[in-house]
């Protein structure tokens, strides 16, 4: 049926056929073969984007468009355009890299390099950088620091002018006197003893008999910097790092400089100190020379003492887990229901301590006052022996109030002839009467045979000036024997006086050992005795008269065995 529809198709005539027209089709492949041509003699591929990059020069130096980039002398890459910076006299170089010359790392640096005699001109020498450093992009900038241009001829030509090359004549004729000329006595002083006398160049051929031995010290440090693998190129590399670290930062790079152009400066201020110091490093040398000595001698030493540690520093493990169960037994003593919970049931009390001892500085010091008050002025008055004329002992007045004490004692024992009873002296017409007692509201009375001649020490009437200002151990101390002998009547304006009495009927006014309250009852049935003046014979006529009377009464006041006795 396929067949019987292809034959059923209506036949078409040649000259009723339709197509592209010829010229069209001409027209078309020329178009086609003068662009195969075109890229066939063109290195570029117009239809793929090219690495464009940008060099900053101090110079251009005849750099053109279309001058080759190169990599170790392959070319990867064109010279498109040159333009001048903005601001500066440096120049702007624009470069094309082709694909073979990617990637070009941040520490890339570019030189202009002249090419061979028959190629003329100059190129851009590239080198694409370090491996492990960032790459750069399209369209980025190599700063000024990372490019160099050559030296031409005229550069070196126009250095080396006139005043310049009398400057290095003057140079050269200055160090040819310096090595040939002969020391005087002054410059001899400040050398060193070997060269004194001798000329620099006899100095400096001296020195070369030295060279050996300082061919071998630096054989030996050379030796040291070597050391083990690839020191010296692992060292050359940072150097190379911190290098270009450096030269990619110039604000970095010009504060490094300006700061040692400072230190420079102040190390020249400084010169005459620093020739000083200079002068003073042979000894220096010296002296570490034989420190250096000692050191070595100190090694065998600490080797063997470090073989001898070995053991002990092998037996710290076994140590530390020995001691394991001992930290845990006092981690737990030192956990809070332990020390910490006693430190803090402490704690108050540790404060009030505390508190308590600042309060016995207060204490401390009125007991200071106190015992210097004893030292200064109790003392030294308890010490004294006090002048009673006849009756003067020659001992210390504090020996004699114990001697008192211990009379006192005798006079209360029982046994012995006194017993507890008190035995008076019974005899005499004249009373005795004191003024008001301190401490008790009544008055004592006495008799005595014969006349008081006075009272000792006599009674003031006021006490002695106090100070109440000053400090115990700065008063005066009390003078004991500045006592004075006063009236026999004890006159004064303080209470208390002494009267005689020539009264001898009433007993119980006589008695010694009468109660106050009976002396006040006698006394006011007593005649007073206004007359000391009585003549002897009188008072003794008295005297003998009363003494039955008086020791009558006194024995019937003490008799215990007595009706009413010893009320």
């Amino acid at each position: 049926m396929a067949r019987a529809s292809k034959q059923e198709r209506p036949r078409v005539l040649r000259k009723d056929r339709t197509g592209a027209n010829p010229v069209t089709v001409g027209v078309v492949a020329l178009l086609v073969i003068l662009l195969a041509c075109y890229l066939a003699f063109r290195k570029d591929n117009p239809l793929t984007t090219s690495f464009k990059l940008q060099a900053v020069f101090q110079t251009s130096n005849g750099v053109r468009a279309n001058m080759p980039v190169r990599i170790a002398g392959v070319d990867v890459g064109k010279v498109t355009g040159v333009s001048a910076q903005n601001g500066t006299q440096a120049s702007v170089v624009e470069m094309e890299i082709d694909e073979e010359g990617l990637p070009i790392h941040k520490d890339a640096e570019l030189k202009i390099r002249p090419r061979i005699f028959l190629e003329g001109n100059y190129f851009v020498e590239l080198s694409p950088g370090t491996p492990g450093r960032p790459s750069l992009g399209t369209g980025d900038t190599v700063p000024l620091t990372q490019t160099a241009t050559p030296v031409q001829l005229d550069q070196v030509l126009t250095s080396l002018q006139q005043s310049t090359r009398e400057d290095l004549q003057g140079l050269l004729q200055g160090f040819g006197d310096g090595l040939t000329n002969e020391p005087v006595a002054e410059d001899d002083e400040s050398q060193d003893p070997s060269v004194r006398g001798k000329t620099a160049a006899q100095a400096l051929n001296d020195s070369l008999r030295d060279a050996p031995g300082a061919a071998r010290g630096t054989a030996v440090v050379n030796s040291a910097i070597v050391g083990d693998g690839n020191d010296v190129s692992a060292t050359i590399k940072a150097l190379d790092r911190l290098s270009r670290s450096l030269s990619g930062d110039t604000a970095a790079l010009q504060s490094v400089v300006v700061n040692f152009n400072r230190t420079v400066s102040a190390f020249a201020d400084e010169s005459d100190a620093l020739g000083e110091t200079i002068a003073e490093l042979p000894g220096t040398l010296k002296v570490a020379n034989s420190t250096l000595t000692a050191l070595n001698a100190a090694f065998p030493p600490t080797r063997a003492f470090a073989r001898e540690i070995l053991p002990g520093v092998e037996e710290t493990q076994a140590t530390i887990d020995a001691a394991r169960p001992w930290i845990s037994q006092a981690t737990a003593l030192l956990s809070p229901e332990e020390l910490q919970g006693l430190t803090g049931i402490l704690a108050p009390t540790t404060e009030n301590l505390a508190k308590t001892g600042n309060s016995t500085l207060g204490l401390l010091e009125q007991q200071d006052l106190l015992a210097q008050c004893a030292s200064k002025v109790l003392l030294p008055t308890g010490v004294i022996a006090i002048e009673d004329g006849p009756r003067s002992t020659g001992v210390s007045n504090y020996k004699e109030f114990f001697y008192a004490l211990a009379g006192f004692n005798g006079e209360s024992q029982n046994f012995d002839g006194n017993g507890q009873w008190i035995r008076a002296t019974i005899g005499g017409t004249y009373r005795v009467e004191t003024g008001q007692v301190p401490l008790q509201d009544e008055k004592l009375y006495g008799s005595a045979a014969l006349p008081p001649k006075g009272t000792r020490p006599a009674m003031v009437s006021a006490l002695p000036p106090q100070n109440f200002d000053a400090p115990c151990k700065d008063q005066q101390r009390p003078n004991l024997n500045s006592a004075r002998t006063g009236p026999a009547d004890g006159t004064t304006q303080r209470p208390g006086r002494v009267l005689l009495s020539s009264t001898a009927s009433n007993s119980a006014a006589r008695s010694a050992a009468a109660t106050p309250r009976a002396a006040e009852k006698a006394a006011a049935t007593e005649v007073t005795d206004t007359k000391p003046e009585a003549k002897d014979g009188e008072r003794v006529a008295r005297s003998e008269r009363s003494d039955d009377d008086v020791a009558s009464g006194l024995l019937g006041v003490l008799n215990p065995l007595r009706s009413g006795g010893g009320k």
